[in-house]
């Protein structure tokens, strides 16, 4: 973990409530796909716990959803806005377990952190297959990115107004995609749903209230098959057979 001060440069709504923002700064704590940071809000006591989209040596990507105080002021702030960042927090993603055709599940704001994790499994020979859920066609955001990465995209939307109609689940077994091994992140009941409905080994990503962020007030604990424990720390990123739902 470290602590660090990070410049907004870029920061633009992708949809009506779903906005990207850059930072730029020291960001080599971020050395994984599925990492998160945690950023101090003035007037706000708890930091905001954002799943890292995409990072390179001097800059790193959040894409956030506004749904309360917090993400409200975020998306107000412009460019130069210096923020108070603690980042490389988390475990990520194992991107390199043996695998040749992983299939990618992200639902909603659990899609960001799926960017680079497909970038890292091409750039390593994978043959990637990405589905993405949203509820309905104004909400969906960077199915093109991951096509230009080289992945196979399959959207799904609950309302059926683009793409396979229902969740990732149907959208999975309607597309007939082939794989071997799947990464998700999204809502906890879209990745209870994928743990029963996927046959092989898997990771998820979990979504937790957090308070401090880095293991210390135990707030974001959850069962497992070996015992206690915290999704900031020991997560965010779980084994599916680890889970229990």
């Amino acid at each position: 973990m470290q602590r660090v001060v990070l410049t907004v440069t870029k920061n633009e709504a992708l949809t009506p409530l779903i906005y990207e923002m850059h930072l730029a700064g020291d960001v080599s704590g971020v050395t994984r796909a599925g990492q998160f940071v945690e950023i101090a809000l003035d007037g706000l006591y708890l930091r905001r716990p954002i799943s890292v989209c995409n990072y390179d040596e001097d800059e790193l990507t959040i894409i956030y959803k506004v749904v309360g105080k917090g993400t409200d002021l975020m998306s107000q702030m412009a460019e130069g806005t210096q923020l108070d960042v603690l980042t490389g927090l988390g475990n990520g993603f194992d991107v390199d377990y043996e695998c040749q055709k992983p299939l990618l599940v992200g639902g909603g704001v659990g899609v960001p952190p799926l960017y680079r994790l497909t970038r890292d499994l091409i750039a390593r020979g994978r043959e990637v297959t990405v589905v993405l859920g949203f509820n309905t066609e104004s909400e969906i955001f960077y199915a093109e990115k991951f096509e230009a990465l080289g992945a196979k995209v399959v959207v799904a939307t609950a309302d059926g107004s683009q793409g396979i109609k229902g969740f990732v689940t149907d959208a999975i077994r309607e597309s007939g995609v082939e794989y071997d091994y799947f990464y998700s992140c999204g809502p906890l009941p879209m990745l209870k749903a994928l743990c029963l409905a996927t046959t092989t080994s898997g990771e998820v990503s979990l979504e937790e209230r957090m308070g401090c962020g880095f293991g210390i007030c135990m707030g974001c604990s959850i069962m497992t098959t070996n015992g206690a424990k915290r999704v900031c720390k020991d997560g965010p990123v779980f084994k599916k057979e680890e889970v229990i739902w």
